[in-house]
């Protein structure tokens, strides 16, 4: 008889970015399979690399805003890397830059709440794009324990510095964030990718906010590990997301925000 391939198993040797090992098969189907998988660690170095050369192959096929925007995402991602052991803080506003080359429209003169609004469009458009479900892999069965420290941090709740910054009717931030938790669950509990991401975002860019506008110190000891799990999640998520755009070609990524103008 003759062998059948495993998609699955030999697209782990031909692509980084779906690294994993097989400790057991099922005969359950492909969703049951997935559970059976255990992720190794992110290896960013050869994430970064298959990208870069893809890219490069890609560039004359892809169309030109999907080439600058993936372009532009991976070298954020890069310098992120670079400095990923050495300034946590940098690390985290490369990575998010990274993300924002990725996403971004134009969104007028106050982009704050228009862009957290477009993350669930853009996120459903991303797994719908994902048919293997790479995404919701990586939040389901490699980092439920890094998003699980995410949902439960209070310091990146807009909500607490709302009422910490003097707003009274956020007095009741703990209910809220108790209530955003029992969202996040039922999401979770339901598998919804788009919904978890976006949840997941809107806290990141709290902290975004934070760092970006000065509201915290350079280096800072205080409520670190919301900079070392953002950035974390960040490199593991952004290279999966990019190679996902620059392979769904037959979807609209928008126009690059600020295009090239020689």
């Amino acid at each position: 008889m003759a062998q059948v391939r495993d998609p699955l198993r030999a697209a782990s040797h031909e692509n980084p970015l779906l690294s994993f090992r097989i400790d057991h098969d099922t005969e359950d189907g492909l969703h049951e399979r997935r559970k059976s998988f255990q992720l190794e660690p992110c290896n960013r170095m050869s994430q970064f690399n298959y990208l870069r050369e893809k890219l490069r192959r890609l560039r004359d096929k892809n169309p030109a805003d999907l080439n600058l925007r993936s372009h532009r995402a991976v070298t954020w991602l890069c310098r992120s890397d670079e400095v990923f052991d050495t300034d946590p803080d940098a690390a985290f506003i490369f990575a998010w830059i990274s993300f924002n080359a990725a996403y971004a429209r134009d969104l007028g003169n106050d982009p704050g709440g228009p862009a957290r609004s477009a993350f669930h469009d853009f996120f459903t458009a991303l797994v719908a794009a994902d048919p293997n479900g790479r995404i919701a892999h990586e939040l389901w069965y490699q980092h439920e324990g890094l998003i699980a420290r995410l949902l439960d941090n209070r310091f990146i709740f807009n909500p607490f510095w709302r009422f910490h910054n003097g707003d009274l009717s956020f007095a009741d931030w703990q209910e809220r964030f108790d209530r955003a938790k029992e969202i996040a669950r039922e999401a979770i509990e339901r598998e919804n990718t788009p919904l978890v991401l976006s949840i997941i975002f809107d806290r990141l860019y709290v902290l975004r906010n934070q760092l970006i506008h000065g509201g915290a110190t350079w280096g800072s000891r205080v409520n670190r590990n919301q900079v070392t799990d953002g950035t974390e999640i960040l490199h593991c998520l952004m290279p999966i997301f990019i190679d996902t755009m620059v392979s769904a070609t037959d979807r609209d990524w928008g126009a690059a925000h600020y295009p090239v103008i020689e």
